[in-house]
């Protein structure tokens, strides 16, 4: 459906508009009396709704409610307020058509220069963990059509949709008005807002209300060929949170962005050290991917989103998480060098005094204790940061790529059962040799495909990562584990399509192996583990991470 067409010669020119008459609905009430006083000194008629016009009438300046000027009280516990002619056409009447002037004359309905809106807090309920019915009273419904009729309308109204937007209007009275570059730039922020909010909305929906969340609480699989499982568009918004010094290197530019409602690295607070960089955010968030997997203390070690080393607290170590640490770096100290490390539980004092003698440029965990932070706060470069609350990994991940986005569920690690692998060759494994393996398993999804990795007694030994065929991985898994190959265990996060790679892994004294299977030569492979006497299990899923 097209829009009105107006002939253009119609319309006069107006840059500048002075502020006489605005309209205030705001939820977040900061820095309100403060515009309030500014525009009650410049002699702007103010014009607000229930606790707005409160807050204003409170401190001493005059202001109309809604109600007088449509004629019609708030109703509906406050869901119908704005939404009224006598407001929305002097939020959206074109000043600079004389017909549009004439009707606002013929109709005794005054235009508004200035709309002054911020939404219901959608996503701060959603994250407070409010049931259905109190999310769905904060969908604002008069407040985003406020904002985008007063956005469309950016040629005769500015818009203001955040406290930050305030001095701005604030000195624009003092300058005889808004100029139309500057509603220009509040438009599209306005325009920007409203998208970002809808989106939240929608996700909620998506995630709470809809066919996932219907698959989930059944505790059914969600069928691969579900279409209904994917959103017919997708929106991805996020808030800018700051700029970064430089991208992935010195002549790219960067920016972070945040996802409103989410509880992940872009949220975490930096207690101390050097600004973060691109990279540092990148290989932190897969350092708490790895280390997020294991329900147990842990620790992943990364370098260029590449683990050095994982690994779980010993059950009878005094302080697991420090042990975890220690033993995660034994894997590869010479990577682990300026690496990044994740911790998923509070650093204690044990794993600070180990880790500030070792160059590291991120540690990442839920909390510091005290005495830690006093510790790593010693080295000026080194940067803490300390999850949200609530912290959780994303249930979906999306990519970009040329010409639009890859969206997939994430591949969550937590509560599989090793009781449903298939025994292919050796014997079944006792208790140690199993715990070993189910371990290695759920440390082998954090490293890039392909994927090798080694492991003895809940710590990785020797890691082959992101080479183009298995058998390089198996080299390099069995060359960093060194003598520590004997005895332990292995995980292939995808099937060997030859019996080769295994064939490095059996000379090098792997006692057991665990891999997805699913190769047409898996015949051959299991023939040379069981030649060898070797233990080996087929998961039927594999866990590529590109």
């Amino acid at each position: 459906m097209s829009g009105h067409a107006i002939d253009p010669s119609l319309y006069r020119d107006r840059d500048a508009v002075v502020i006489r008459r605005a309209l205030l609905s705001v939820s977040d009430k900061t820095g309100l009396v403060e515009l309030a006083t500014a525009l009650a000194a410049s002699g702007v008629e103010m014009v607000s709704t229930g606790s707005t016009a409160q807050t204003i009438r409170d401190a001493g300046f005059a202001v109309t409610d809604v109600s007088a000027v449509t004629g019609f009280p708030e109703s509906l516990d406050g869901r119908v307020k704005t939404l009224h002619p006598a407001i929305h056409a002097g939020v959206l009447a074109d000043l600079r058509l004389e017909s549009h002037e004439d009707q606002l004359r013929d109709l005794g309905i005054a235009a508004f220069e200035l709309v002054v809106v911020n939404l219901y807090p959608f996503v701060e309920t959603v994250a407070s963990g409010a049931e259905t019915p109190t999310v769905i009273e904060n969908i604002d419904i008069g407040g985003p059509a406020l904002v985008r009729a007063a956005a469309k309308n950016h040629a005769n109204v500015a818009i203001a949709v955040s406290p930050a937007s305030y001095p701005q209007i604030v000195k624009a009275l003092t300058l005889g008005g808004t100029t139309l570059a500057q509603r220009q730039r509040l438009a599209g922020e306005a325009f920007a807002h409203t998208a970002s909010y809808d989106t939240a909305v929608a996700a909620y929906f998506a995630e709470n209300v809809g066919v996932r969340a219907e698959h989930e609480a059944a505790r059914e699989p969600v069928l691969h060929d579900d279409a209904a499982d994917f959103e017919a568009e997708l929106t991805v918004t996020a808030e800018l949170q700051h700029t970064l010094r430089y991208g992935e290197n010195s002549h790219q530019r960067a920016a972070i962005y945040a996802q409103p409602g989410s509880r992940g690295i872009a949220q975490a607070e930096q207690l101390h050290g050097k600004e973060m960089s691109y990279n540092n955010y990148v290989d932190a968030d897969a350092a708490v991917r790895a280390a997020y997997d294991f329900e147990d203390p842990a620790v992943a070690i990364i370098k260029h989103a590449n683990p050095c080393g994982i690994a779980v607290g010993g059950p009878l170590a005094p302080d697991p998480i420090a042990d975890a640490h220690a033993r995660a770096h034994a894997c590869d100290p010479v990577s682990a060098y300026g690496g990044v490390i994740a911790a998923n539980r509070p650093v204690t004092r044990a794993m600070a005094e180990t880790v500030k003698d070792i160059f590291t440029e991120v540690v990442v965990a839920p909390a510091f204790d005290d005495d830690a932070l006093e510790i790593l706060r010693t080295k000026k470069n080194i940067r803490l940061l300390r999850l949200p609350e609530g912290f959780a990994l994303a249930d979906r991940e999306v990519k970009q790529i040329s010409g639009g986005l890859l969206l997939q569920d994430s591949d969550r690690f937590t509560g599989f059962d090793s009781s449903r692998w298939q025994l292919v060759a050796g014997e079944e494994a006792d208790d140690e040799t199993r715990a070993d393996l189910e371990f290695a398993w759920a440390a082998c999804r954090s490293v890039k495909s392909n994927a090798i990795l080694l492991a003895h007694e809940g710590a990785s030994v020797g890691v082959g990562m992101g080479q183009v065929n298995r058998v390089d991985s198996c080299h390099l898994a069995v060359d960093r584990a060194g003598e520590r190959a004997a005895g332990s265990v292995a995980a292939s996060d995808a099937f060997f399509p030859f019996a080769d790679g295994l064939e490095v892994l059996l000379e090098a004294g792997v006692r057991a192996v665990v891999q997805p299977g699913g190769s047409i030569r898996d015949e051959g492979v299991v023939a040379a583990a069981q030649a060898a006497g070797v233990t080996m299990y087929f998961t039927g899923e594999r866990h590529f991470f590109h």
